[in-house]
């Protein structure tokens, strides 16, 4: 027994609850998905209460996020915003009205196409993106001020490998569609 296995989590408990009635249900898999869901709980708790304070909800903090990593001039599609988040178009939709609004983002004609518009990030949006950057990376490292950098790396560098077995890659190339 090597000393990860030596030490236990919540996840053992669990595991091994299943493993006594249910043991060819039991295995890594389950590991996997209980520990990376628990990860991603503590993590947006803390993210989330860091955006809140912003005025912002996770879900406009990806759209700004998205906008912004589009580079100059931070603007795309709503297709194209639809296709990066994974978002409904409704949803989407919804989330555009609040950001024009809240004077983050603003809609704009195409010029070369009249059915269609583009999302560009306001000098406010562009603000608040970055600052959604800095509260939620001081938060995620407040979470994971315990971990070594080097298990942080390990466990970054194994749930890449993972997700790529999963066929889980960029849908778009960012340098590819700015415009």
């Amino acid at each position: 027994m090597n000393e990860a296995t030596a030490r236990r989590d919540a996840v053992d408990a669990l595991v091994e609850a299943w493993r006594s009635d249910l043991p060819t249900f039991a295995g890594v898999e389950l590991e996997l998905c209980k520990r990376a869901s628990r990860l991603s709980i503590l993590i947006h708790e803390a993210t989330n209460a860091s955006l809140a304070a912003l005025g912002l909800t996770k879900a406009e903090q990806e759209v700004l996020y998205v906008l912004r990593a589009a580079g100059e001039p931070y603007r795309l599609r709503p297709v194209d915003l639809i296709d990066r988040l994974r978002f409904s178009s409704g949803g989407t939709s919804n989330l555009l009205r609040r950001l024009v609004v809240d004077g983050l983002v603003v809609k704009e004609a195409d010029d070369r196409d009249a059915r269609s518009t583009w999302v560009r990030l306001t000098v406010q949006g562009m603000e608040t993106a970055e600052a959604a950057v800095r509260a939620q990376t001081e938060a995620q490292h407040a979470v994971l001020a315990r971990v070594s950098p080097e298990a942080a790396r390990a466990a970054a560098d194994a749930l890449r490998e993972v997700l790529l077995a999963l066929g889980d890659t960029p849908s778009v190339d960012n340098t590819a569609r700015k415009r």
